[in-house]
């Protein structure tokens, strides 16, 4: 697992549209909450997804850009964000390097059943590309909040 006064992981990825983000384009500038999530428009993430883009214009107002990461295709981010209005990024990570990167596949288990997957996690890495918080395993609802609020810390 990542820990927190580290450097975080570098990463180059498609958004929605195909075009390339990446983490340098943001050094100096900006912080950046990097959240890890199963699959699009299942409800967890759709929760998720819906509470970040509420609270967008408050994180933009920290200088704070929110990127969602799944393994799901650039075309599926584009139907996920069209059906419920999202206002960030998402990355598709169709191979798995910056699930990798970033350490959160692994086993998960849902009522009862266990499989490989992309544990929910998330990542507040400083405009100096330091990771001020790593969070595995979090739950959907109420997170964006949450996170708002380490933002503010870390501001103050």
């Amino acid at each position: 697992m990542l820990t927190p006064q580290t450097p975080a992981p570098d990463f180059t990825s498609p958004n929605q549209h195909g075009d390339p983000v990446h983490l340098a384009d943001f050094l100096g500038s900006r912080n950046v909450v990097l959240y890890f999530y199963p699959k699009d428009d299942t409800p967890g993430c759709t929760i998720e997804a819906n509470q970040f883009t509420a609270l967008a214009a408050e994180f933009a107002a920290l200088d704070t850009v929110v990127i969602g990461v799944s393994r799901d295709s650039c075309a599926s981010h584009r139907a996920f964000m069209d059906k419920y209005g999202l206002r960030l990024d998402l990355l598709a990570d169709v191979d798995g390097e910056l699930c990798r990167l970033y350490e959160v596949w692994g086993e998960k288990e849902k009522n009862g059943v266990k499989s490989m997957g992309i544990v929910r996690s998330t990542f507040l890495i400083d405009k100096r590309g330091q990771l001020a918080s790593a969070q595995y395993g979090v739950a959907a609802d109420g997170h964006a909040a949450a996170m708002l609020e380490r933002v503010r810390q870390l501001a103050s």
